[in-house]
């Protein structure tokens, strides 16, 4: 296991809605090394990683890709896959952005967190796996936005 923070890297693939990357990007770094502080036994796909690749893209794309790995119909919120790449979807943060009285910052953080945190080998499958993540998540969104 390196004891290195590996880098982060996005690209912007949508052109639906437009993003502030550089505000993302500082608060990515702080989220991944939060993340990283988080225990979990053993090494995961976060403490391996050398980098990680976060792609933003559309709903288009989006049900693609979840059709394509996950077998499911529509868009989702944010695929993780392992070797760590996170892929958000800009067009379903907006809505969930309207939808919870968030702003689409706030959305795109909490998307970028859950990815991480699944890279770092949480798992929200069960009622038990999601609680714990779900304060993980709390706990990094807190304090990465100080």
């Amino acid at each position: 296991m390196s004891t290195d923070v590996p880098s982060i890297s996005f690209r912007n693939l949508q052109r639906v809605v437009k993003i502030n990357l550089v505000d993302l990007e500082q608060f990515a770094q702080r989220a991944l090394e939060l993340c990283l502080q988080t225990k979990k036994s053993g090494p995961t796909e976060l403490t391996n990683a050398r980098e990680i690749s976060v792609l933003l893209v559309s709903d288009r794309r989006m049900t693609g890709l979840h059709r394509k790995f996950l077998h499911k119909t529509g868009p989702t919120d944010v695929l993780t896959f392992q070797h760590g790449e996170i892929v958000i979807n800009i067009e379903m943060a907006v809505r969930n952005a309207r939808r919870f009285e968030s702003s689409l910052e706030q959305e795109l953080r909490l998307y970028l967190v859950h990815g991480l945190l699944h890279l770092h080998g949480f798992d929200d499958q069960s009622k038990a796996g999601a609680r714990k993540m779900e304060v993980a998540q709390k706990q990094i969104l807190r304090r990465a936005t100080r």
